[in-house]
């Protein structure tokens, strides 16, 4: 139940962050159509195309075989989400519980994104901006797709997390750090990043000339 697509010297660690990263996008996609009442095929649709559309904007462009398409596993684990969503207590579905799942997956994802780019031989600049849109492209199809504005165009910290998580993860395997103990670090690093702007409000400061 692995990306066919991840070369071995990533790592067992690595390779759960990426699952995580899925399924936690994949659950935050479920949530948004739960909070707009939809139906069960929609709450399907929004977990895949959130749970695999950042990682498929990232393989397509290092040239990596796109990651879901040769298995079944990754989107069982989708629709595994949506069926989650569909069954929380509404109770849930009303707190904030899609905006810490998000947290979840952009740090896993942003981590995770940053290491197979590095493993496909892209330069650490390239691998870093590769981790970053890896871990926000999803979230950003979701919301367009359930007419949000997007959460880019929110002060709060949010693609500053992601960065966070894939810049330490670059930085650590440039310095010689295991893959595995560099991707939980960084993904730890940016989902208290990101957990501090959910709960206390944390945010960069805006234009204001």
């Amino acid at each position: 139940m692995t990306d066919p697509s991840i070369p071995p010297a990533l790592g067992p660690v690595l390779e759960w962050l990426d699952l995580a990263g899925i399924a936690v996008f994949a659950l935050s996609g479920a949530l948004a159509a739960a909070e707009r009442k939809q139906t069960l095929v929609t709450f399907a649709f929004f977990a895949t195309i959130t749970g695999v559309g950042g990682g498929t904007i990232r393989d397509l462009l290092i040239g990596a075989p796109v990651f879901w398409v040769h298995e079944n596993a990754i989107i069982l684990i989708c629709l595994g989400a949506a069926v989650a969503a569909w069954l929380l207590p509404a109770r849930l579905i009303k707190s904030n519980a899609l905006l810490w799942c998000d947290a979840a997956g952009l740090a896993a994802y942003g981590s995770f994104g940053a290491a197979k780019s590095l493993a496909f031989g892209l330069a650490p600049l390239p691998a870093f901006v590769m981790g970053v849109l890896t871990g926000c492209a999803g979230g950003i199809i979701r919301d367009v797709l359930a007419g949000e504005p997007s959460i880019l165009m929110r002060p709060e910290l949010y693609v500053t997390a992601v960065a966070l998580s894939s810049a330490l993860l670059v930085g650590l395997v440039i310095a010689g750090t295991p893959g595995g103990v560099a991707g939980l670090v960084a993904a730890c690093a940016g989902f208290v990043l990101r957990g501090g702007a959910i709960a206390r409000g944390w945010s960069l400061p805006v234009y204001r000339r």
